[in-house]
């Protein structure tokens, strides 16, 4: 699949942009998971224009995640101009518009997937970008605002027009927010339209290789975009991408695999942006793998208050020596 002169290779995967998960080190481990593009944390452009240091933070990239995206929001399309020029010189391999958010904060505000009810400004936004950068801009959007306005087959055909190189859709609306089910028929419809030359990326429950597969082969998406599924399983991408070349799964993981796997994580994440900001971030990692671990909970709990690398080490270190003949058919 290629977006512009970027050649992600055949059915690459994606790594979502998301809120305060997608730091470099994140990004970094995904990478060397498997991971063919990272994302960024959606960007505010107004905090952008107004210089907010966070919002300015996370402009910031590294060699070692490349390629990658940076993907900006926002409803004014002044402002989204400038914080799209203002991203162009971070230097990233794409610029992506980001039109399906559905937290209230920002759809409810006319961002993100809040433009879904206004689409010329949409399109507004997208040509006046298109024009103003010389990387390649996609964007990412939903099926519609609600199930009585799914407006995604023509909305991306408009998309097209104006000069987006990949489009990203999840198989929801906003009225859904991320409950019950992803609907990737109407995905599979925009991919099937013969006036669309662009990559199609879909997006929404690609939380396994079976189901990648069956997205792709069902529905001929270009590529996968893999969000909620990587957090505190980023090596589901090297489970993925191995089922697809080979049709075989990998054994899994076992607990003290996934024990050293946080551990690089957290010491990663600490390396990159300090240690109390890297902990903060890589909390969200560790509360994950090992919930359904059987009397897990004092040792869960310690690790979530440990305050210090060595000390979560050493907590990663005791679960994984105590369950390290634990069965993992149990967690299946």
């Amino acid at each position: 699949m290629k977006i512009g002169e970027l050649d992600l290779g055949e059915k690459p995967l994606l790594l979502a942009p998301m809120e305060d998960v997608t730091d470099p080190s994140f990004r970094v481990f995904c990478k060397e998971q498997g991971a063919d593009m990272m994302y960024t944390e959606f960007v505010s452009a107004e905090a952008l224009v107004r210089n907010v240091n966070r919002s300015l933070r996370k402009l910031e990239l590294v060699e070692e995640e490349r390629p990658v995206g940076i993907q900006i929001y926002g409803k004014d399309v002044d402002k989204m101009v400038v914080a799209a020029q203002m991203a162009a010189e971070a230097k990233p391999e794409l610029i992506d518009l980001n039109f399906g958010c559905p937290v209230k904060k920002i759809a409810g505000k006319g961002s993100g997937s809040g433009l879904l009810l206004d689409i010329p400004k949409m399109l507004a936004i997208t040509k006046a970008v298109v024009k103003a950068v010389d990387v390649p801009v996609t964007a990412k959007t939903r099926l519609g605002w609600d199930s009585d306005s799914l407006v995604i087959e023509s909305v991306a055909e408009q998309l097209q027009d104006v000069g987006v190189q990949a489009l990203c859709i999840h198989g929801r609306t906003r009225e859904q927010m991320y409950n019950g089910e992803a609907d990737w028929t109407l995905i599979g419809k925009v991919k099937a339209n013969p006036r669309m030359k662009i990559p199609i990326i879909g997006n929404g429950d690609v939380d396994s290789p079976q189901r990648a597969k069956m997205f792709i082969d069902k529905y001929g998406v270009d590529a996968l975009m893999i969000g909620r599924a990587s957090i505190g399983k980023p090596w589901i991408f090297r489970e993925i991408k191995h089922f697809l070349q080979t049709g075989v799964l990998l054994p899994p993981l076992t607990i003290k695999e996934q024990a050293d796997l946080m551990d690089d994580i957290v010491k990663k994440s600490c390396a990159m942006i300090g240690e109390r900001r890297g902990i903060l971030h890589a909390r969200r990692h560790l509360a994950i793998p090992f919930r359904s671990l059987p009397d897990i909970r004092p040792l869960r709990i310690q690790l979530l208050r440990e305050k210090s690398v060595s000390g979560i080490s050493n907590v990663l270190k005791e679960i994984g020596e105590k369950y390290a003949s634990y069965p993992m058919s149990e967690l299946e």
